[in-house]
């Protein structure tokens, strides 16, 4: 079994990717396990710019092959207030009041439709290999926050084909449709 850095601090997504990864010959460990990891800031203009920020930090400290994702939420009723600053909006507050200031911001909005964007890049510091691939979830924000799974945004992004919202679908099915399963579906085909 390999062991991989995942550069994140964040439980949900190291679960996420080491059930995604589950029979791959990769297990991910985290920066919760690194007691010198770096704070990185993210400075790029775009999530492949910040996944390679993160991954190449990382990798550079510990010397050992490392994946970064970038992610977001791109909301078409509110451009450029996302997207790669997903991470930031409502800065100080919690995710859930984040949450209800877009379901705020959104209330009489004609269009609800919205992705979330994942790019993943693995940067091996043993061969200086390079990889960076992206995916995407189509969905809209629904009218209230639904299930207790999952993190972010996801209690309000709603999966119409599904009839639930990301964090009412079980892990299994979310490790199918989400933008971050498609980006991994994508890693797995080049590693």
């Amino acid at each position: 079994m390999r062991e991989f850095m995942l550069a994140t601090k964040n439980e949900g997504k190291l679960r996420e990717f080491n059930h995604a990864f589950e029979g791959a010959g990769i297990r991910f460990v985290s920066l919760m396990d690194t007691p010198s990891a770096p704070d990185i800031e993210e400075t790029g203009a775009t999530y492949e710019d910040n996944a390679l920020i993160k991954a190449r930090a990382v990798a550079t400290r510990t010397g050992r092959p490392t994946l970064a994702d970038d992610s977001g939420i791109e909301i078409d009723a509110m451009p450029g207030e996302l997207g790669v600053k997903s991470a930031r909006f409502g800065a100080g507050k919690s995710q859930s009041e984040v949450n209800e200031i877009v379901l705020a911001i959104l209330k009489n909005a004609k269009t609800r439709s919205t992705r979330y964007v994942c790019a993943l890049a693995l940067v091996d510091p043993a061969d200086g290999r390079e990889i960076v691939v992206t995916g995407t979830c189509e969905g809209i924000i629904h009218d209230r926050r639904e299930g207790d799974g999952g993190f972010g945004f996801d209690p309000i992004f709603y999966v119409p084909e599904y009839g639930k919202t990301m964090a009412q679908l079980p892990l299994e099915v979310k490790n199918r449709i989400s933008h971050r399963a498609k980006a991994i579906e994508k890693l797995k085909a080049l590693i």
